[in-house]
């Protein structure tokens, strides 16, 4: 398999120049999974030869170089360490997709503090606990339709296609206020703009979805409604707290980050479960009991987010026994931590049993995901309802036909033939 190249680089590489300790070796990187069910073996070698920090290659000129973290207590401390910044517009910070001059992200989850902070408090009541209990009817209802809809079609079918890929764009168009009359439009809007397949067509369907989520936002400001557009919109877009690219970045954000996890770790829960019949009924009995266990342990085995959280030094500092100088990028691996032995015994085996309370999947610190309430409560109603309605619910192909989603930043299925 041909190795991808780096797919981070920095802004102006002519404008910081990392620390570069030319006695160390550079690995080759970004790394490749020789099984499509575990993280690549070189995570696993690094975390047994300290130090477990080490370089890897940033951008397309060798001596750009970063620092990769792979041991769980380091990436727990790079997560939560306020010398570590995620604000991209730094000069010389790594950034993950490079986009034409002007026309890049506004994300409060590439900002530090107090922007942050103060763009974040803007949500944080839509994901309190009474707040997504009071979702629940509301997303069980999609459930309903959508697996309504799977019921009618041809069999074999495609469950990501079906399934689990739209139900979160629904939930989260609900949850913004898009008109029910433009949730086709949505839902196919943002599945291109995530496919990661054709950086162009992705791209204009990224400018498309901002367009419309920027006539949204002005149209919620004149005519609110119960939604987090519409209090955005008049609570802080109305006063000048924030301005309306600013509100679109906000909804942006609460899209990615709430469809991309729940679809590809719905999709590949599933799977887990297809491939081991023992463990589906262990996890199904007694009214899917052990659901939201499973979850959380289905969470930290596959590990989605592919090395895709990136840091930069704001001062000298040590991890992992490794001096960082100031304007050092740094690489974060959440697979490597969830993996990572010394934590949870037995990586490679999903345990339902098992404490997984230190699962680093929805991050940790400040930048912690707050939507992780919602997908959870998707998850779990998912998963009950699709083997409740459907107990015979099966794969239909072999298992080294499985189609894996190889992509940069969050591992999934392209698809998932089923039948039942």
């Amino acid at each position: 398999m041909k190795r991808p190249g780096p797919w981070f680089t920095a802004h102006d590489p002519k404008e910081t120049a990392a620390v570069i300790d030319t006695r160390q070796s550079i690995l080759d990187w970004p790394f490749v999974r020789q099984c499509p069910m575990k993280p690549p073996p070189e995570l696993a070698e690094l975390r047994a030869k300290p130090p477990c920090v080490v370089r890897i290659p940033a951008g397309a000129t060798p001596e750009r170089l970063a620092w990769l973290v792979t041991r769980h207590a380091d990436v727990q401390q790079a997560l939560k360490d306020p010398r570590m910044s995620a604000d991209e517009s730094t000069p010389g910070a790594p950034v993950r997709i490079q986009l034409p001059p002007g026309d890049r992200p506004s994300s409060f989850l590439r900002m530090d503090d107090p922007e942050h902070n103060r763009l974040r408090s803007m949500i944080a009541t839509e994901f309190t606990a009474r707040r997504v209990r009071g979702l629940h009817q509301p997303v069980q209802a999609l459930i309903d339709d959508l697996l309504d809809g799977l019921a009618e079609r041809p069999r074999p079918a495609d469950l990501v296609d079906a399934f689990s890929q739209r139900l979160p764009s629904l939930v989260i168009a609900r949850l913004l206020g898009v008109p029910d009359t433009q949730y086709d439009f949505f839902v196919d809007r943002t599945r291109v703009t995530l496919s990661q397949e054709d950086p162009a067509v992705a791209y204009a369907a990224y400018m498309d979805l901002t367009a419309f989520l920027r006539e949204l936002a002005l149209v919620k400001r004149e005519k609110p409604e119960d939604d987090l557009m519409s209090r955005l919109a008049t609570r802080h877009m109305a006063t000048g707290a924030i301005d309306v690219d600013q509100l679109v970045g906000i909804a942006r954000l609460v899209l990615v980050a709430g469809h991309e996890t729940t679809t590809n770790q719905i999709a590949l829960s599933v799977l887990s479960l297809l491939l081991d019949p023992e463990l589906k009924d262990q996890v199904l009995a007694d009214d899917g009991k052990l659901v939201p266990a499973f979850l959380e342990e289905s969470m930290r085995y596959w590990s989605i987010s592919q090395d895709a959280i990136l840091r930069m030094a704001t001062e000298d500092l040590e991890l992992g026994g490794v001096r960082m100088s100031a304007g050092d990028a740094v690489v974060i691996s959440i697979p490597g931590a969830n993996h990572d032995p010394g934590m949870f015994p037995d990586p490679e085996r999903i345990d339902v049993l098992r404490d997984t309370s230190e699962h680093l999947q929805w991050g940790k610190g400040p930048h912690y995901c707050q939507g992780a309430p919602l997908a959870r409560l998707e998850m779990e109603l998912a998963i009950k309802a699709l083997f409740r309605r459907f107990p015979g619910l099966r794969l239909n192909c072999a298992r080294e036909d499985i189609p894996f989603r190889r992509a940069p930043i969050f591992y999934g299925l392209t698809g998932l033939p089923v039948t039942w």
